[in-house]
């Protein structure tokens, strides 16, 4: 889903760059700006709701971070997870954990209120997403927007969302599914820059992985293994949370890939960026390696994002502006 020196010119400049994005990355039915004639007020009153809700409570940030990944994936970026129902994507495994609904609703509500039946949901939880990242640090760029609400949402689709325990090989093949590529694989996962895991995603690396050693996965780096066990005992809470990047979970930043060099991802599925070859030079270049072209992340991330925020854009026939998030019309 995705370093911490001081303002410089350098910096600046990725800056400008960072919201300056080539349109080869944005579909013909979104545009920045989308909204600034027939809803003026419709990027401010979702970056002042994510704000408000931010300052109570910040583990919202990754929560909606996470929630548009996990809405782009099924069915692409349409809103389609935040449906209810008894068969929806938000009854799936997978997104039972999500957080930010909330967050979505007041905003839309106020936008109801100021602008009827104008500012789809699938566009604001884009822009929900983008504010979270700035919240926390992160870069900020510019989002396109004009998208419609969708109106099919099925929980047996979310197996199209990488798991924990996907190989290289499968992440990959489900980024490519959509349009994306390798480095946005990595570039995207790196979202995990911030937010927490519920210890029953990864224990199972720390015992009985193994048969030799400590017992634990060999990709964790031994000096973490007894830090990570006191965190989760082996009969201990398998719904404790776990921060994803040690020393830096509040802040989007490139410490996540620090943390996949030395052996401290807490998901099989992140550590694996540094293991598997294919991916690991992109973490290699995010980390500013000597004698490979380095990449900056945050300026990255955002054109990833724009890209992904791009994929199943519905049209008039097969989209609607929901009237309330959670429903169809």
């Amino acid at each position: 889903m995705y370093q911490k020196s001081s303002i410089s010119v350098l910096f600046l400049a990725l800056l400008a760059l960072a919201t300056t994005f080539p349109s080869s990355v944005q579909s013909q039915t979104t545009r920045v700006g989308f909204y600034s004639s027939s809803c003026p007020r419709a990027e401010s009153i979702v970056t002042q709701t994510v704000q408000k809700h931010f300052k109570s409570t910040p583990a919202i940030a990754p929560g909606l971070l996470r929630m548009h990944f996990h809405d782009c994936f099924v069915q692409g970026c349409d809103a389609s997870v935040l449906l209810d129902g008894t068969t929806t994507e938000k009854t799936a495994g997978p997104n039972r954990g999500l957080r930010g609904w909330e967050v979505i609703d007041d905003a839309k509500t106020q936008l109801e209120a100021a602008c009827p039946g104008v500012d789809s949901c699938a566009d604001i939880l884009v822009l929900a997403a983008r504010d979270s990242v700035v919240l926390t640090k992160g870069i900020n760029w510019k989002v396109p927007t004009g998208r419609l609400d969708g109106r099919v949402s099925l929980a047996s689709e979310t197996s199209n969302l990488p798991g924990f325990r996907d190989s290289i090989d499968v992440q990959k093949s489900k980024f490519q599914a959509l349009g994306l590529n390798t480095q946005d694989l990595v570039t995207l996962v790196g979202g995990h820059t911030i937010g927490t895991s519920a210890c029953q995603f990864f224990r199972y690396r720390l015992y009985n992985f193994t048969t030799t050693g400590n017992g634990a996965d060999p990709t964790i780096h031994p000096s973490f293994v007894p830090q990570l066990r006191a965190l989760c005992p082996q009969d201990g809470d398998v719904a404790k949370r776990v921060d994803l990047d040690t020393g830096s979970a509040a802040r989007f930043d490139a410490a996540f890939f620090t943390n996949l060099r030395n052996g401290r991802g807490i998901l099989e599925s992140d550590q694996m960026l540094w293991t598997d070859a294919s991916t690991k030079s992109f973490v290699q270049r995010f980390l500013g390696v000597r004698g490979l072209q380095a990449l900056n992340f945050n300026v990255e991330f955002g054109r990833s994002m724009v890209k992904m925020s791009n994929i199943g854009v519905k049209s008039a026939t097969n989209g609607e502006i929901r009237r309330v998030c959670s429903a169809v019309n």
